[in-house]
């Protein structure tokens, strides 16, 4: 799971999206003036529409995951096309920090997203006659970059994502994980503020997949994009996400944090995805954390208060006393109880966050 960021509402957010719809057909934009934003996509199907995203409004904050999350159908992916104007919505406002996306020319449009995109998506798409570093050099020579920039760039690059030593293969040299390793760092290379990725791992078999998650976490950790990031998986979603929208014909169903969408689904079939996930997953040790007692005799143990319960459960229940929970700056904010790690790992699902 990424770091999780607490957002103010005075940040300005960096994507911004206000009742955005997408319908496909011939009478789209009629349609939905008529029902005055009530969509029912069942209606819309009759008259030979099909309703892609239903009225999503949401904002995404500097240097945050959002994981949009659904089955096959469910609108994501048109969703992120949406936003990143790869589609144009039928209706509703998009801002990128600020800036009127709908309203942007198309030269316009081409600078954003040379400038401030970048992309992944499930098909590798590297050019089969160049090597990894000319793969990744590539859009910067688009950009204008000389050769010599560029492939300066793409072997910092290389070293970012760990192919070391593989600078000059093809892509048919390499391994899935790897090749998407090189879309990865291909797209990194232009420096996105924003990073849109659909499906980027999808195709990967499970152990190379979870590497990848884990290279992934790596990298948002030193880069702190702002990612909106589509997924069919739930328990990728879990590991990856500062937040989770939960997509369904179109509606967003929930979006939250993972570990109130996993405690407190807001729907039915939101806690179909949820009912079978173990909550050591998703909590912080801050929300079940106990307050401080001055004459409390500590462990020697520390655990911080952003760690997942799962991460630390082991250690902790190894200890005799009490661990300290500390904050990012060290100071310590409260103490965690073996107890309570049991409470979380064997008690009922009652158990709600605390702060």
């Amino acid at each position: 799971m990424s770091t999780n960021k607490s957002t103010s509402k005075k940040e300005k957010p960096v994507i911004k999206c206000e009742s955005v719809y997408k319908i496909f057909g011939e009478n789209a934009e009629k349609m939905l003036n008529e029902a005055n934003g009530k969509v029912d996509a069942q209606v819309f199907q009759e008259a030979g529409c099909v309703v892609g995203v239903n009225n999503a409004s949401f904002e995404v904050y500097q240097g945050e995951m959002l994981v949009v999350m659904g089955l096959s159908g469910s609108g994501k992916s048109t969703l992120l096309r949406c936003i990143s104007r790869l589609t144009e919505s039928t209706a509703g406002n998009i801002f990128i920090d600020g800036e009127d996306l709908i309203a942007m020319t198309n030269k316009e449009l081409i600078e954003l997203r040379r400038n401030k995109m970048g992309m992944v998506f499930q098909s590798f798409a590297l050019l089969p006659h160049k090597t990894v570093l000319e793969n990744i050099a590539f859009p910067l020579q688009v950009k204008g970059s000389s050769t010599s920039d560029s492939m300066t760039k793409a072997k910092e690059m290389v070293e970012l994502v760990g192919l070391t030593g593989r600078e000059n293969y093809f892509p048919r040299e390499l391994s899935g994980g790897q090749q998407q390793r090189v879309g990865i760092a291909r797209s990194l290379a232009v420096e996105p503020d924003i990073w849109f990725l659909d499906e980027p791992f999808s195709a990967l078999d499970p152990l190379i997949r979870k590497e990848m998650q884990d290279e992934f976490l790596r990298l948002q950790g030193v880069l702190n994009k702002t990612i909106l990031f589509v997924t069919h998986d739930f328990d990728e979603a879990l590991r990856l996400a500062d937040r989770i929208a939960i997509m369904k014909d179109g509606i967003i169903e929930q979006l939250d944090t993972p570990a109130n969408i996993v405690l407190n689904p807001a729907t039915d079939y939101v806690r179909k995805f949820t009912e079978e996930v173990p909550r050591e997953k998703v909590l912080r040790i801050e929300s079940v954390m106990d307050p401080i007692s001055e004459d409390e005799e500590l462990s020697e143990l520390q655990v911080s208060k952003d760690a997942i319960i799962e991460t630390v459960a082991e250690e902790v229940l190894s200890q005799q006393k009490p661990v300290a929970v500390l904050d990012k700056d060290g100071n310590t904010v409260g103490i965690l109880n073996c107890s309570t790690i049991l409470h979380v790992l064997f008690g009922d699902r009652s158990v709600i966050n605390k702060k």
